[in-house]
């Protein structure tokens, strides 16, 4: 009996250090949603236009790109848990610098070096647990980053929602000394700080710890994630015969015939960049300057953006709950059809904005009709190209090429999310309905090329793709 019960205390143990790795998805969700309820207020008290505020807005993706491009080798020196602590380190400092920003280009440069952070931990965090999962349950407890994300998602939201009743109503308040905006963006130093703690606690990887030829501890981590009644002896040399024999893949390994790189590679890339070019992120980031071009106040506003926040978060669960059944495909092609539907009435709503004395406002049925559509895409979007495209890219590589063809996909779509980011402030002050029907035919495409490109991965060994 008492077996049963061990075997559940590890797993008890496995998912708690899975969830503390998990938090820097939680840090890349709150801060890349945090800015949303600060746009206005860094707009007004820098007195800057939509050019500046797309770039300080996009700035922290480029920083992203980075972090996550040198993630992997700092991991490799310092070790997972180590670079977790470093990252938490710099997004906290990062924090603070943004809450007290003298100009708006400094303010830019704290956002740099906390999308550096996050993109540090959008590495690390799966890495890790990937290292430390029991193979049985390595699918779920991947499945947390992405959860902790859309978590960290609404947390930000409610906390500006909150932050802003408390300054009367507005982002360009006072509260205790400082504007509310600039409480948005300091309150992410909480998060950071839980971060650094659990960094602190958690076990190393075994994996890294076979790496830098501390197999002792490498045997006893192993007995806390898989248990006693696993053959310590054989896992060890094990890991070490896949690190003698491993060779890192590097970017020569990815050349092909078709335009300098190998078919799988530009699919991989293309699937990231769909991801994004249906404009997802402009409802994170920009959702309540755009409620607000409608005619709702600053703080129902960002309470209507909280409430995007918990339909993404259901239609994560519904993604993981009908991954593994129908398969990667046909949720993608659901997705699709969804958004592009919901775009195009976006659009065809916005269409309809009247312009008084500088504010935007939409009549009567366009106004709730474009409020619903924005939600129905982020369902659709949730369900689907949210969670599945993950699963794809960990999966749709030959073992060979698996790390930097990866790396390579999620590069496109830190840039793809930067592109999107940028362009929309000014692409939304010429015309809001043409830049949603943009990402509408996004949508639309994306749907083709999935039922032309795009295997399925369902149920088939990693050692069978490419």
């Amino acid at each position: 009996m008492s077996t049963g019960h061990t075997h559940h205390g590890h797993l008890g143990h496995v998912v708690f250090i899975t969830a503390a790795a998990a938090i820097g998805g939680f840090l890349f969700g709150y801060d890349s949603s945090v800015i949303n309820g600060a746009v206005v207020g860094i707009q007004r008290y820098f007195h800057v236009g939509p050019v500046e505020i797309g770039f300080v807005v996009a700035i922290a993706l480029l920083g992203s790109a980075v972090g996550a491009w040198a993630g992997g080798g700092l991991a490799d020196r310092w070790g997972r848990t180590r670079s977790m602590q470093v990252a938490a380190l710099l997004f906290a400092v990062s924090s603070i610098g943004q809450m007290l920003p003298f100009t708006v280009w400094d303010l830019a440069w704290w956002r740099v070096m906390a999308g550096f952070a996050i993109g540090m931990a959008s590495v690390l965090g799966p890495a890790y647990i990937a290292e430390v999962a029991p193979p049985a349950y390595r699918g779920r407890l991947g499945s947390f980053q992405q959860l902790a994300i859309v978590l960290g998602i609404a947390v930000s939201q409610l906390v500006n929602y909150v932050i802003v009743r408390l300054a009367g109503g507005a982002v360009n308040n006072e509260l205790w000394l400082l504007q509310a905006w600039q409480w948005m963006l300091g309150a992410c130093v909480v998060p950071a700080v839980l971060y650094l703690l659990f960094a602190l606690k958690i076990p190393e990887s075994p994996r890294y710890l076979v790496m830098a030829g501390r197999s002792r501890r490498a045997r006893e981590v192993l007995a806390e994630v898989e248990g006693d009644d696993v053959d310590l002896d054989a896992r060890v040399s094990e890991i070490q015969h896949v690190l003698r024999t491993q060779r890192v893949p590097g970017l020569r390994d990815l050349r092909g015939k078709a335009l300098g790189l190998l078919p799988i590679v530009w699919i991989g890339i293309v699937l990231s960049a769909f991801q994004q070019l249906v404009g997802i992120n402009v409802i994170f980031y920009y959702s309540s300057v755009l409620w607000q071009s409608v005619g709702i106040n600053q703080s129902d506003s960002l309470l209507i953006s909280f409430s995007s926040s918990i339909i993404n978060i259901v239609g994560t669960f519904i993604a993981i709950s009908l991954v593994d059944k129908i398969g990667r495909r046909p949720l993608l092609m659901i997705g699709s059809a969804g958004m592009a539907v919901s775009l195009g009435t976006a659009a065809w709503a916005f269409s309809a904005a009247r312009v008084a004395d500088g504010a935007v406002s939409l009549p009567d049925p366009q106004g709730p009709i474009a409020l619903v559509a924005a939600n129905v895409f982020v369902l659709f979007f949730a369900l689907s190209w949210g969670v599945v495209v993950w699963v794809l890219l960990g999966e749709m590589f030959p073992n060979r090429i698996r790390a930097a063809a990866l790396g390579v996909a999620a590069g496109a779509q830190w840039i793809a999310n930067w592109a999107i980011t940028v362009s929309f402030p000014a692409l939304g002050a010429w015309n809001l309905s043409l830049t949603y029907a943009g990402y509408a035919l996004f949508a639309l495409v994306s749907f083709f090329f999935v039922a032309r490109w795009i295997k399925e991965t369902k149920g088939r060994k990693l050692e069978e793709m490419g």
